[in-house]
């Protein structure tokens, strides 16, 4: 599974100012609206109850917020890069400035699954994650992105 399946050019925030982890997973639920046409508290709802259950701040400062939705077609994502890092109640307690939303159909199941554990696993390159750092262009971050699919297809 590519993440350009996941992720369009215009679901990438190069350069999100937020305070606090709500918030940010607030203007993560709008630019998801926006996308794909459910209503925003309905995602801010979803992402919402997945991060009382636990933190999906997988460490590194990478976060990876997901939820089901019954009214969503195909597995979409959001990815936003932060201006200034923020507490994310991370599992190694480090704060959190590159963060891919997950949103996936009711049913999806083991494709949702395939979905995380592919941005996982993009994620964890140590060298993309310092250029996706260093850019606020979100066209470089989209390439950058998937770019990795050639190197690293799974």
């Amino acid at each position: 599974m590519a993440l350009a399946d996941l992720l369009q050019h215009d679901a990438i925030i190069p350069a999100l100012r937020v305070n606090s982890k709500k918030q940010l997973l607030q203007e993560l639920a709008a630019k998801a609206s926006k996308l794909i046409g459910i209503p925003e508290k309905d995602i801010f709802d979803v992402i919402l109850q997945r991060e009382k259950l636990g933190s999906t701040g997988v460490g590194n400062g990478i976060a990876i917020p997901h939820g089901k939705l019954t009214n969503i077609s195909s597995i979409q994502g959001v990815f936003a890069r932060l201006d200034t890092p923020i507490d994310f109640e991370a599992l190694d307690e480090q704060p959190v400035d590159l963060v891919f939303l997950l949103l996936a159909p009711e049913g999806a199941g083991a494709d949702h699954l395939k979905a995380l554990s592919r941005i996982a696993r993009v994620l964890r390159d140590q060298d993309l994650v310092a250029k996706l750092r260093a850019s606020d262009s979100d066209t470089a971050i989209y390439t950058f992105l998937n770019q990795d699919q050639a190197s690293n297809a799974a």
